[in-house]
């Protein structure tokens, strides 16, 4: 029993009861909440993979739940573990996100284009340059903070945490080489999460992997090309 249980009204019980539901795998414990929300992680990446309003309240849903699975301490979990760059990246997940639905919601309203978020483009190269140094630098200065604060894998959270910040700001932008952030967010999350046992939230980044790829393909069949001046043909000379 943690801490937080002791300090409960009794009505709330059944709540926390239902919040420590298990699946029992291969001898391993599964939190439910953990494969709901990465369900609703799912729904939110095919959400924006079309452009979709909808994709950022599904997302926030999702990552609410997967809070109380990674910031240990409060809630029970089976791993134990101190995740704290992955429960920090929940709570960053829900800010960028509350911003992308914002701006979202306001361009289709501009456009009159119901439910269309955005138009995806191509990064500036002064975008792509402060993506690169953004993730370069954040990952050295996160690694400190979490290797500080006891976190599991300071170094791969780091870089897990940098890469969902730009992610999702590039996704709020409409900046298509998102995708290509997710996957490299993906190559360390996979690892690093089948070692702590965090199954389901592994099964994700390895579908993500998958999919990320095939958005990044829509996205980019999505942008419409640069539209080049006609030739005026020269008038000919008597």
């Amino acid at each position: 029993m943690t801490w937080a249980r002791a300090l409960v009204a009794p009505q709330v019980n059944p709540i926390l009861s239902l919040l420590d539901a298990k699946l029992h795998i291969a001898g391993s414990e599964i939190l439910w909440r953990e494969v709901i929300g990465n369900g609703f992680g799912l729904a939110s990446a095919l959400g924006g993979m079309r452009r979709r309003v909808w994709a950022w309240p599904i997302g926030i849903a999702g990552n609410t739940l997967l809070f109380t699975v990674f910031v240990g301490g409060v809630f029970n979990t089976p791993q134990h573990l101190n995740m704290a760059g992955q429960a920090g990246r929940q709570l960053m997940f829900i800010a960028v996100s509350v911003y992308g639905w914002w701006s979202w919601h306001r361009h289709a309203s501009e456009t009159g284009l119901e439910h269309r978020g955005v138009d995806p483009r191509w990064a500036s190269t002064r975008e792509r340059l402060f993506l690169v140094a953004a993730m370069l630098l954040g990952t050295a200065a996160f690694a400190q903070l979490f290797d500080l604060i006891g976190s599991y894998g300071p170094w791969a959270e780091a870089w897990i945490f940098t890469g969902s910040v730009l992610a999702t700001y590039g996704m709020a932008r409409g900046l298509a080489e998102f995708w290509l952030i997710w996957i490299a967010v993906d190559i360390v999350g996979i690892p690093l999460l089948v070692k702590a046992g965090y199954y389901p939230s592994a099964t994700l980044y390895f579908v993500y992997a998958g999919f990320v790829a095939w958005g990044f393909v829509v996205w980019m069949r999505s942008i419409r090309p640069a539209r080049t001046p006609a030739v005026v043909p020269l008038a000919s000379t008597p």
